[in-house]
Order: C-alpha cells, then sequence, then structure tokens
C-alpha cells in the first residue's frame, strides 16, 4: 500500500474519531444548563469546522497524484498536525 492510501487512511480514521466526538458532546447537550447548552454549542459548532476543514486536507490528499503527494507531504502533514491539537483542544474543554 502506498504511503498516500495509508495517510488517508489513518486521516479518515481520525475524521471518524472526532466526528464520534462531537456525537458524544450533542447527547449531553439535553442534560446540560441553558446556559452550559450555549457554550457547548459554540464548542461543537467550532470543531465541526475543524472537521470540515480536516475533510477538505483529505480531499487534497485523495486528489493529488503520487507525485504531487510526495511534495505536498510535509505541508499537509504539519497543517493536519495543528488540527489535530486545535481538535483536542476544544474536546479537552468539554471534560473540565
Amino acid at each position: 500500500m502506498s504511503d498516500k492510501k495509508i495517510s488517508q487512511q489513518k486521516k479518515q480514521a481520525q475524521l471518524d474519531e472526532w466526528k464520534a466526538e462531537v456525537d458524544k458532546l450533542k447527547a449531553k447537550l439535553s442534560g446540560a444548563t441553558a446556559e452550559a447548552q450555549v457554550k457547548m454549542k459554540e464548542q461543537i459548532k467550532s470543531l465541526e469546522k475543524k472537521i470540515a476543514e480536516g475533510k477538505g486536507k483529505l480531499a487534497e490528499i485523495s486528489e493529488a497524484s503520487e507525485e504531487a503527494w510526495e511534495s505536498m507531504k510535509e505541508r499537509v502533514d504539519a497543517a493536519w498536525d495543528s488540527l489535530k491539537s486545535r481538535v483536542h483542544e476544544s474536546i479537552a474543554k468539554f471534560k473540565k
């Protein structure tokens, strides 16, 4: 399996994991106070934007040829690492 395919699969799994986290957070909304719900909804919206950004990065990989992938790999991986960090920070806010 090519490096590109492996990267795609790992990133797709990460997106699926983040989506599952968002779904869990949405399930917690009903038990929260009105004020907490407002904050949680803002955080969920932010997380969903980050997931959409991740989908965009995954699309970049999918559309790239093997040659193009080699030249863009470091840039995409760096952007993905930054995105992953921001998602984890947002999720951690819910667990406080």
